[in-house]
């Protein structure tokens, strides 16, 4: 029998930019990003080496940098410190004058209005580089390094980020710092975890930005082991149980599959993907090598990520990002 439908022809809706655009499934806007801030106590800005563009910047230029970003539309940042002074315990973590807590106060001064969120580790203020105190094999004591997180994360609060972002993969991290937030009366502050970090190949550029290189050893008994996925789903899981407020794949491109299982199993909280420093170093490397248009590669690149399922992406394009949006 003849067939009466008339022949589907997808072509027909890409025949124009106009319909392209009418028809687009996934967007991508400056409000989506969330531009990573690595703050130094240095009095001027230092190259990162391995990431070109980005920078260690003193306490005294945030200001006007945040005003920049505010200005492109993106709606936050996530600061990383990095102190002169570190110690086996991370003190400057915690210190009310850390270098993390000047530069909250210098943001929230600026752009009160920006969404200031800190990450809350202890690898950038350790001299051995590890995520927590140690013991005598070299491994992070657990319990131990809860109650730092949540004496960092208290400080943080106190210093005005309105939300904290527990990095190191600890067992209970969530809880923790949700227990010691909430002590503290800062019920407001939200935590975005690192539900989903991996070990991962891609941080060497990120460890020269944040001069958090482990001394020895590996961080293989506390992030996860790449080949895992349904452990990635126990991971979010306990942390929503715990209170989560967001969570994080991290790293982005590679593990689009996680991104994907955790937007279909958790659609209640956002879900943020950390576009790493490696993701970024080797885009830039092969852009400025004219291997490839840098501008399309990264739209291509952050729409992917967005339509996986993350609601928000952190990334060090974020910037040049929101500049060739709003170009477009």
């Amino acid at each position: 029998m003849p067939n009466n439908f008339p022949t589907v022809r997808p072509r027909r809706l890409r025949r124009s930019p106009a319909l392209r655009d009418m028809v687009r499934e996934t967007t991508l806007a400056p409000s989506d990003f969330i531009a990573p801030l690595f703050v130094g106590e240095a009095e001027t800005r230092v190259p990162v080496a391995s990431m070109p563009g980005v920078f260690r910047l003193p306490v005294s230029e945030l200001a006007d940098e945040v005003r920049a970003l505010a200005a492109l539309g993106i709606p936050a940042v996530m600061l990383f410190g990095i102190p002169n002074h570190k110690d086996a315990v991370g003190s400057q973590g915690y210190a009310t004058d850390g270098i993390a807590q000047r530069a909250v106060r210098a943001i929230k001064a600026a752009v009160p209005s920006l969404i200031v969120i800190t990450d809350v580790c202890l690898c950038e203020y350790t001299d051995h580089g590890h995520c927590g105190v140690l013991d005598e094999d070299g491994i992070p004591r657990n319990d131990e390094t809860l109650d730092l997180l949540g004496r960092i994360a208290v400080s943080h609060a106190e210093a005005g980020a309105d939300i904290v972002a527990p990095s190191g993969m600890m067992d209970g991290m969530v809880e923790a710092i949700r227990n010691a937030l909430d002590a503290a009366r800062h019920t407001g502050v939200s935590v975005m975890s690192y539900s989903v970090k991996y070990a991962s190949a891609l941080y060497g550029p990120f460890r020269d930005a944040a001069e958090s290189g482990a001394q020895h050893g590996d961080r293989r008994s506390h992030q996860m082991d790449v080949a895992n996925a349904r452990e990635a789903l126990r991971e979010a899981q306990l942390d929503v149980d715990e209170g989560a407020d967001f969570l994080m794949v991290k790293p982005a491109v590679p593990y689009l599959d996680i991104v994907c299982k955790l937007h279909e199993r958790h659609p209640e909280l956002p879900l943020v993907a950390y576009h790493v420093s490696g993701e970024y170093a080797m885009l830039k490397a092969a852009a400025q090598a004219g291997w490839l248009d840098e501008r399309a590669a990264v739209l291509e690149t952050l729409t992917s990520i967005r339509r996986a399922g993350a609601d928000l992406i952190i990334t060090y394009y974020a910037a040049a990002a929101a500049q060739w949006l709003r170009s477009a």
